[in-house]
């Protein structure tokens, strides 16, 4: 419960940085990575992303490339489809699984590196906001871009009871696991059918106690936040600037280059 995001987003120096211009960042790493024609740019877009989040932002490494491995293999499985049963042209290789056979073309493999390439520069985006920027921040921001309070209220009210229900599920298996809940197949089918229920009637109960809670500090359907305005700084934008100019030259400049 001590390695969530928002812990390493509260420690970084980054956090400090104008909140929509980390925004505008993202928006513009996300809408350059989808729109490029060529793995290049969306690659460039994550070595940027990534070399901010884990060197400017001080994030550690390891924890870092632990975040980048479940999407990861999200991205690869896709990946791999996508490389043995699409495109045409020149068959780079191909071999027989079970007496059916599967062949790599040239499109196919350039398809799946540029599907590769935009998953890793998305991924790498959104975690450079979310290791930078603590969600009440973000809460804030979105308030201030005039999103339904009901939305924005609910978002809040889900985001907090996610680690209040995660740490009372840790609480019921640690008890059951010293019980012996799990120390074998029908032990642990038993244990996890009572972990759900009672996780449920702990979330019923934590709503009522919620709501009543609420109600008797007057709550009348909006949340205070507090956001800090920050001025963007000459180097930042200078460095900001670069980095647009950099990426919208590599997305031009290779629109039509081929790798394989």
């Amino acid at each position: 419960m001590t390695n969530i995001l928002d812990d390493y987003a509260l420690m970084s120096p980054l956090r400090h940085i104008n909140n929509w211009l980390k925004l505008a960042i993202v928006f513009f790493g996300l809408l350059v990575g989808v729109s490029s024609t060529s793995p290049i740019a969306p690659l460039f877009i994550a070595l940027c992303m990534s070399f901010a989040t884990v060197v400017l932002g001080r994030t550690p490494l390891k924890f870092y490339l632990k975040l980048l491995l479940a999407p990861a293999g999200f991205a690869l499985t896709g990946v791999i489809i996508i490389a043995f049963f699409s495109g045409s042209g020149q068959e780079l290789f191909s071999f027989k699984l079970a007496g059916y056979p599967l062949a790599v073309t040239a499109d196919g493999l350039e398809l799946a590196l540029l599907v590769l390439s935009r998953s890793l520069s998305g991924m790498c985006c959104l975690y450079f906001l979310a290791l930078t920027t603590p969600m009440i921040e973000l809460f804030a921001v979105l308030r201030a871009s005039r999103l339904p309070e009901s939305l924005i209220e609910l978002s809040m009210l889900i985001y907090r009871y996610i680690f209040v229900f995660l740490d009372m599920v840790l609480c019921i298996k640690y008890a059951q696991t010293v019980r012996l809940g799990y120390s074998n197949f029908r032990r642990s089918l038993n244990s996890i059918a009572m972990l759900g229920s009672t996780l449920f009637i702990r979330s019923w109960e934590q709503g009522d106690k919620l709501f009543l809670a609420m109600n008797s500090r007057c709550y009348d359907g909006k949340m205070t936040l507090f956001e800090v305005h920050r001025p963007v700084r000459a180097v930042e934008l200078l460095l900001t600037s670069a980095y647009f100019l950099s990426a919208l030259a590599l997305f031009y400049f290779t629109k039509n280059i081929s790798i394989i």
